[in-house]
């Protein structure tokens, strides 16, 4: 993968294709050792599963799903979940940053980042919110970008092999 990168939205209906490509990137992130809500082992029919949950909450307008592709691949995804209660007009939910290990450290992550956070903005949310484990390299991300941590609460979750794990809540202001 040598490609230049390109980040898009992927709007309702989901090409099956795409589905399939981002159920790959979740099940490397997962056997990987990523705590990202899943246990191993993790199928790529697991996968599927998730990101047909994923696409439905795009058809509904709950939720923005972004991909970054190298050479045509989907290789990163991020999303945006927007489904806030009625007092929270203004906030949403970053989720499921996931980048596929062989396309990590070439700015992936930080372009998800950054497109993401434009998103928000178009969309009149100014005040992001997510959480992730401490010292990973999501948490070192989000910090580069200027995210700010609340604090860290301990033993919150599980690694995909059954460790427990601590996780980081973060937030940003965007600028209007």
């Amino acid at each position: 993968m040598s490609g230049e990168l390109a980040i898009s939205i992927l709007d309702a209906p989901i090409a099956e294709s795409a589905i399939d490509q981002l159920a790959t990137v979740l099940v490397d992130c997962v056997t990987g050792g990523a705590s990202v809500s899943f246990m191993a082992p993790f199928s790529q029919e697991h996968g599927l599963g998730f990101f047909r949950k994923v696409a439905a909450s795009v058809g509904a307008g709950d939720t923005v799903l972004l991909a970054a592709r190298l050479d045509g691949r989907i290789v990163g995804t991020v999303q945006l979940g927007l489904d806030t209660p009625p007092n929270q007009p203004h906030r949403a939910d970053v989720k499921k940053m996931l980048v596929h290990r062989s396309a990590r450290g070439r700015g992936i992550g930080a372009a998800l980042m950054a497109e993401v956070e434009q998103e928000a903005r178009r969309r009149g949310r100014w005040l992001l919110v997510l959480d992730t484990v401490p010292g990973e390299s999501g948490y070192r991300l989000y910090k580069r970008a200027g995210w700010t941590e609340s604090g860290v609460i301990p033993n919150y979750a599980l690694f995909p092999d059954g460790r427990l794990c601590d996780t980081a809540v973060f937030w940003k202001r965007l600028q209007r």
